[in-house]
């Protein structure tokens, strides 16, 4: 079976890469992850580092500018030559060279049932306004912020005594199955 090459794009502590590393391991599984990049010293570049996997920072501070960051990410995916790259907790939005060069297979999650909350607060926004239904989403990535085509989405209930913590942990774990669940489709289907 040849399976489709992905790159996971992370900043922080990697539990969606964790995830669908966990996934890759399966015999039947129609992706594998050929590289991780993160846009800085992320810890969760440690699970594709003791998986064996290539790892690339990427830091926005190495680079003069952000056209020539976002240069330097094309550079790093291009050179791993996957057919999907996967947003993971990945904190940068990607400027037109990335959407240029893999416009379309580009997907991302986001913890609200956008177009609802979009933005880095979409956890605490959905609090503040008090509403008892949020989510998680996975999107086809555009030059928008978190508006791009919606591939899948699972609501999660929100509880009185939710703080953003609580809440983001609930959302974190129908995230992780619902992301690679999407990825295995959009992997099958390439």
């Amino acid at each position: 079976m040849t399976r489709t090459p992905i790159v996971v794009l992370i900043s922080g502590t990697g539990s969606n890469l964790a995830a669908l590393l966990s996934a890759a391991r399966e015999p039947e599984c129609p992706y594998v992850v050929v590289g991780v990049i993160a846009d800085r010293d992320a810890t969760g570049l440690d699970h594709a580092r003791s998986a064996g996997i290539p790892t690339e920072v990427v830091r926005l501070a190495d680079h003069p500018d952000r056209a020539a960051w976002d240069r330097a990410l094309v550079a790093a995916v291009r050179a791993l030559d996957p057919q999907l790259v996967v947003l993971a907790g990945f904190m940068k939005l990607v400027g037109p060279q990335v959407l240029d060069a893999f416009g379309g297979r580009i997907i991302n999650t986001h913890p609200a049932l956008l177009p609802s909350f979009p933005g880095a607060h979409g956890v605490q926004d959905a609090l503040a306004h008090g509403v008892k239904i949020t989510g998680v989403s996975v999107i086809e990535v555009d030059a928008g912020v978190d508006t791009g085509r919606i591939l899948a989405q699972v609501a999660v209930e929100v509880l009185d005594e939710d703080t953003e913590d609580t809440l983001h942990e609930r959302i974190k774990s129908v995230e992780q199955p619902l992301l690679v669940d999407v990825v295995r489709k959009l992997t099958t289907i390439r």
